[in-house]
C-alpha cells in the first residue's frame, strides 16, 4: 500500500468521524442559557477564590500573633 493511499483512506475515515459528530463538536455554547451559565462559574470560582484568600489571611494572622511557630527552642 502506497502513502498517498493511506492518506486517502484516512480522510476519508476522518470525514465519515466528522459527520457522525465526533470528538471535536463544540458543546452547544449559543444556547440561552450559555451567558448564564458563565456568569454562574465565574461567581462560584470568585467564591471560592475569596475563601481561599481568607483562610491564607487567617493564618497569616495566626502565625503574626503566635510568634514564629517552626523555631526550636533552647
Amino acid at each position: 500500500m502506497s502513502r498517498g493511499n493511506q492518506r486517502e483512506i484516512d480522510r476519508q475515515r476522518a470525514a465519515k468521524r466528522a459527520e457522525k459528530g465526533g470528538k471535536n463538536k463544540k458543546k452547544e455554547a449559543d444556547g440561552p442559557n450559555a451567558n448564564q451559565k458563565l456568569t454562574n462559574k465565574k461567581e462560584k470560582d470568585a467564591e471560592i477564590m475569596r475563601l481561599k484568600q481568607q483562610k491564607a489571611a487567617d493564618k497569616a494572622a495566626a502565625a503574626a500573633a503566635g510568634g514564629s511557630s517552626g523555631g526550636s527552642s533552647k
